[in-house]
């Protein structure tokens, strides 16, 4: 998500840092590290990535030769394309023999009563209800054949895709009506809620390649006001029950859907993010369930600024504006990972609590084998906060598991030794370990339900590594290596040799390899593998620095593709894109067998690039392009992609395909 955001009305706000624990920040850890380089006592991976020749030890360039069974300098390319240069331009740019399609943009018909898009924006609640939300971010395709597992089919699927926040300018004729400081047009603050969430959608692609929505009942919306069941530990917690839900077994809505994961069981995930700045609270004292995550004392958007309990449950001061009662709770039923079945309609989503609370930034999947644990990983995308590995107590079983392998398994937290050793901490209110912390640090949990709405302060207790804002993750099909963006930290003050900016504006992407053959230990060995930002300050995972043809800033989605091919997107600032020497956002390719990076597409005017997945046979590839224009008004446009001149910018999914028709490489 875009980095120069605001906590305030109707701006789009990344989350408030509120990690004030005293755990060592990953810079030190870093700092650490080189020095022990230093005195040849660091990995062959921190070696790699500095660029440093140790006595007796392959340069970077040599080592990944010898891995690639190739001689140096002469490495072979599995990136068989001509890279984009850096651009402003306002369209789609990628490769020549390649071509970029805007699909279903914000506003396209998918249900109910098919409602069409209206140029000035006039659309009510009830048909934004029935289109495609604002703002497209983490997606998937499911073929048709892949009810049960993992299917092939390519000509025909659902589309599964998040809608991060919305552009209240946008979203309304003449942006959203204010009067005193309080939102007074309930039904446009119930079509901002309706903008949020998922889009399910069945498309088909065509004897000439092109793709379709089709009309069909399972096609749905599900937004900030779906049903949804709650499962997990802290299922019917006290911390849990809300007006809306007396018994804590249910919530409503799902909102700041950026990341995603889907299941081995072929289900969708979607992940509550920056949640919190959607609350509001004017309590002097809040309660650690809500101090943590960042309450603020106003909602992003003045939801709660409206009468009545639909809007009012953003509202958390003790006894809300209303006098209708206390909405204290409300905000715990937030900062969860969710289920969404995409062949089932009527299925009701689930919020699993044993994955933890907190700024969700997808979930990736270790790979699964038969009677084997599931083990998945998601990043807490805030400044200073943490990585986290979830462990299931139950094993995999092809054709019989479901969603249940999340609601019953032992949450990790992850710390960096300097040496690029790394431990999994469990955040397990049975675990020897984590109770010997927790009296060490006078805090106290009532049951494992209290742990995980509170997963924050838990991770606090155990030591884990505060990092440079955690985003997507994704793991290398060729040797299981877990891949992690770093966005960026702007509280970053000490500048370090892997890490040479003080503050650091452009982030980094760190791996690390599991010591467990099934992923399920709690050791592991870390190093960096690339270092973002301009030319001679920044370095490709072979330790070269990066030129025009790969330059980057902000790296935020991450993606591999079947061959073992790294996709990395950037959310880069709006002053990174206009006074850097970065262009718009962009998409590169890497190859972690040589280290080779290109970009492969630059998105419009001040979107995000954001959201990747592909058909089983690899001719399609689908990627989100968000925001578009950022800080359009309704009087003034920054951008005029997808439609054209005139007309409001809209959030969309790219179709990327071959000219020929082939695989994509």
């Amino acid at each position: 998500m875009t980095i120069e955001k605001e906590n305030v009305l109707f701006g789009n706000g990344d989350e408030l840092p509120s990690n004030h624990s005293s755990n060592p920040h990953i810079n030190e850890v870093i700092a650490l590290g080189r020095r022990k380089v230093l005195t040849g006592g660091a990995t062959l991976g921190a070696l790699a990535f500095l660029g440093v020749t140790m006595p007796g030890a392959a340069s970077a360039a040599e080592a990944l030769a010898k891995a690639a069974n190739t001689p140096p300098f002469k490495l072979r390319t599995r990136l068989p394309f001509e890279p984009v240069m850096v651009t402003r331009a306002d369209t789609i740019t990628v490769p020549a023999g390649y071509t970029a399609k805007a699909f279903i943009p914000w506003g396209t018909p998918i249900c109910g009563s098919y409602p069409a898009f209206l140029e000035n924006a006039s659309n009510s609640a009830q048909d934004q209800a029935q289109q495609t939300g604002m703002h497209h971010d983490g997606m998937h395709f499911f073929p048709m054949d892949s009810k049960n597992g993992i299917g092939r089919q390519s000509d025909h699927g659902m589309l599964c895709l998040n809608h991060e926040y919305i552009d209240a300018p946008l979203l309304h004729p003449n942006g959203p009506t204010v009067v005193n400081g309080r939102r007074v047009n309930v039904d446009e603050v119930r079509k901002e809620i309706n903008a949020h969430g998922v889009s399910v959608v069945e498309v088909r692609r065509g004897p000439r390649g092109d793709w379709d929505v089709l009309p069909t009942a399972r096609n749905r919306r599900i937004t900030g006001a779906t049903p949804m069941q709650i499962a997990g530990p802290a299922r019917g917690h006290a911390l849990m029950k809300t007006r809306y839900s007396p018994s804590g077994t249910s919530a409503r809505g799902t909102l700041n859907n950026c990341a995603n994961g889907f299941t081995p069981w072929a289900t969708y995930l979607t992940c509550e993010e920056n949640w919190a700045g959607y609350f509001a609270s004017t309590d002097e004292t809040l309660p650690r369930e809500l101090s943590r995550y960042g309450i603020g004392k106003a909602g992003r958007y003045g939801w709660e600024t409206v009468p009545g309990d639909e809007f009012q449950r953003f509202n958390c001061t003790r006894i809300s504006r209303d006098g209708t009662g206390d909405y204290r709770n409300e905000p715990n039923t937030f900062g969860w990972i969710v289920e969404i079945d995409p062949f089932d309609p009527d299925a009701v989503p689930v919020k699993h609590t044993a994955l933890g609370r907190f700024a969700h930034e997808g979930l990736v999947f270790a790979p699964v084998r038969p009677g084997r644990p599931v083990v998945c990983y998601s990043g807490d995308d805030s400044q200073n906060e943490y990585i986290y590995k979830y462990v299931s107590r139950d094993q995999y079983r092809p054709q019989r598991s479901d969603g249940r392998l999340l609601d019953d398994g032992t949450l990790y937290v992850a710390r960096y030794n300097p040496d690029g050793s790394g431990d999994w901490l469990a955040l397990d209110i049975n675990d020897a370990n984590f109770q010997s912390a927790c009296a060490a640090a006078g805090v106290t949990f009532a049951d494992q339900g209290d742990v995980l709405i509170n997963t924050r302060l838990a991770a606090d207790v155990v030591g884990a590594t505060k990092m440079d804002r955690p985003e997507w993750g994704a793991v290398n099909p060729d040797n299981g290596d877990v891949y992690f963006t770093l966005t960026n930290n702007g509280s970053r003050r000490e500048a370090d040799a892997p890490n040479p900016r003080a503050p650091n504006p452009y982030g980094h992407i760190i791996r690390w390899r599991e010591a467990s053959n099934d992923f399920a230990g709690t050791r592991f060995t870390w190093d960096l593998y690339l270092l973002a930002g301009p030319k001679n300050d920044s370095r490709d995972p072979t330790g070269k620095p990066l030129d025009e043809s790969n330059i980057l800033a902000s790296p935020d989605g991450l993606w591999f593709d079947d061959e073992g091919r790294l996709w990395i997107q950037t959310d880069m600032s709006g002053s990174q894109q206009t006074a850097g020497p970065f262009g718009n956002n962009q998409m590169l390719v890497s190859d972690p067998k040589t280290g080779e990076v290109k970009r492969f597409l630059v998105g419009p005017y001040g979107c995000e690039v954001t959201g990747i997945t592909a058909t089983p046979d690899f001719r399609t590839l689908f990627v989100n392009i968000q925001h578009p224009g950022e800080g359009s008004t309704p009087t003034n446009f920054n951008s005029i992609w997808p439609d054209g001149p005139g007309r409001r910018p809209r959030s969309a999914t790219v179709i990327v395909t071959r000219d020929d028709g082939r695989r994509l490489m």
